[in-house]
């Protein structure tokens, strides 16, 4: 591969194998982008190309303003969305799109997931927060690009930190998860497909299971995120 955005290409290469490697695609379904902030470029996965035939080089480069930059193939549908995000969220590196069975499921059933457990707050201090769907005017318009501008003014109508809660749920259609870097939004689907499929079962087992208590929420969070963290090696 010929092309001075090899390692981009191979990052985001690798990290939609790993998509799907974590049972998190089906067919052609799904995609992930990695971004060059330096270069104002992003890479992103060709649109319908099956991962078992998936290279490298298929690797498709796109600017934020959605310009083709490099590549033979025709960039993932869902492009427009991650060219928003990244544009307005100059603190992402990844962005991870996925039409798993359960995230999907909570998405479609239009709710949040509640946080009741501590696998939850390893991660986050909030449910996982769903989006109604999008309006008839924003669906017949720029589409995917309105889901980019749907996933922002979420967070900042409700007040919530992209920092912290790196994924969310659109409103019968599925999740987005985002990172400082390929790898780790692709690390963030999977958790959040963990997280969808405990809820559910939580709930089936318990239709009126409580949500975590804030000293739980609170101590789970810190010990992974806090100033004063200590879970891990470093």
């Amino acid at each position: 591969m010929n092309s001075k955005f090899e390692a981009l290409k191979l990052e985001c290469y690798k990290a939609n194998m790993d998509l799907n490697d974590l049972g998190l695609v089906v067919y052609t379904f799904g995609n992930v982008s990695a971004v060059d902030r330096a270069q104002g470029v992003f890479a992103i996965k060709p649109s319908g190309v099956s991962y078992e035939k998936l290279q490298p080089q298929d690797m498709v480069v796109v600017d934020f303003d959605n310009n083709q930059v490099e590549g033979d193939l025709k960039p993932s549908s869902d492009t427009k969305t991650h060219a928003y995000l990244y544009k307005h969220w100059d603190f992402i590196g990844g962005i991870a799109h996925t039409h798993a069975l359960y995230s999907v499921s909570w998405a479609q059933s239009q709710k949040d997931i509640p946080i009741f457990g501590t696998t939850h707050a390893d991660h986050l201090t909030h449910d996982i927060p769903c989006t109604p769907p999008l309006d008839d005017a924003l669906i017949k318009g720029n589409y995917e690009h309105n889901t980019g501008i749907q996933i922002v003014n979420y967070f900042t109508e409700k007040g919530l930190n992209p920092n912290e809660i790196e994924m969310i749920l659109i409103g019968n259609h599925g999740p987005f998860c985002w990172a400082k870097d390929a790898g780790n939004a692709v690390y963030n689907a999977r958790v959040l497909e963990e997280i969808a499929h405990m809820a559910y079962l939580t709930l089936q087992i318990n239709p009126a299971a409580k949500r975590l208590k804030d000293s739980l929420i609170k101590k789970h969070y810190e010990r992974k995120h806090g100033d004063e963290a200590y879970y891990g090696q470093e």
